[in-house]
């Protein structure tokens, strides 16, 4: 249920997106949610990883998007605190919904179904933040909101839909999927730049990779 990818990282393969577990110096994260029904699968991946559902600390979340997001309410009632990009985090306390202006956003009003409000505080994040030990870094275009997180001590960095994988190769998020595709080529550059080298590149979707990872995004900013 759960595969390791390193020291203290684990990768939930959900079956059309990921989910990631990480032991971040003693404090156990979960990184995005998947959607409602995979509540279960999380939390039996806890159990597989060797930890229980009381033990979970924090939520990363990437992006708001249902496929994302859509199993928070599984961890209401968990003593914990979901941090996620600024400009997303009205919308997964609710505050705001996506808008109707943009593509993307008339596909998250759709998806806003699938989801619920959770009762965790949500804590804002924006770029240079850091989180344990992760830095943020502040990656829009596929939705306004989205962070990548890197890991320097674990070599570890969570890209969340910023590219995702097939076949081996490493793709930027599509037009379709994004609010505004060149500003995730943009984010892609950037962070390759400014980003230190990470061997687990960790992608919401496709199959991770365990290393190699930053001369995998390094790969991506050649073809844009």
């Amino acid at each position: 249920m759960v595969t390791p990818l390193a020291d203290g990282v684990w990768w939930y393969d959900l079956r059309g997106t990921n989910a990631y577990l990480v032991d971040d110096d003693g404090t156990l994260t979960l990184v995005d949610t998947g959607m409602r029904f995979h509540a279960s699968a999380l939390i039996g991946g806890l159990r597989e990883a060797g930890f229980e559902l009381r033990d979970l600390d924090r939520i990363l979340l990437t992006h708001y998007d249902m496929d994302h997001v859509g199993g928070l309410g599984a961890f209401d009632g968990v003593d914990l605190t979901i941090h996620v990009g600024a400009a997303d985090a009205p919308l997964v306390t609710g505050e705001q919904k996506p808008p109707l202006s943009n593509h993307k956003g008339l596909i998250q009003r759709v998806g806003r179904l699938l989801t619920s409000v959770p009762d965790n505080p949500v804590e804002p994040v924006e770029d240079g933040d850091s989180v344990g030990t992760f830095t943020v870094y502040g990656t829009p275009g596929h939705t306004p909101g989205h962070v990548c997180y890197v890991s320097e001590a674990l070599s570890t960095a969570l890209l969340g839909d910023l590219v995702l994988e097939r076949g081996g190769t490493v793709y930027p998020s599509p037009w379709l999927l994004s609010y505004d595709a060149d500003a995730v080529e943009a984010s892609v550059r950037s962070l390759a730049e400014r980003a230190p080298a990470f061997e687990v590149a960790a992608m919401g979707h496709g199959v991770p990779f365990e290393e190699g990872g930053s001369r995998r995004l390094a790969s991506v900013v050649e073809t844009l």
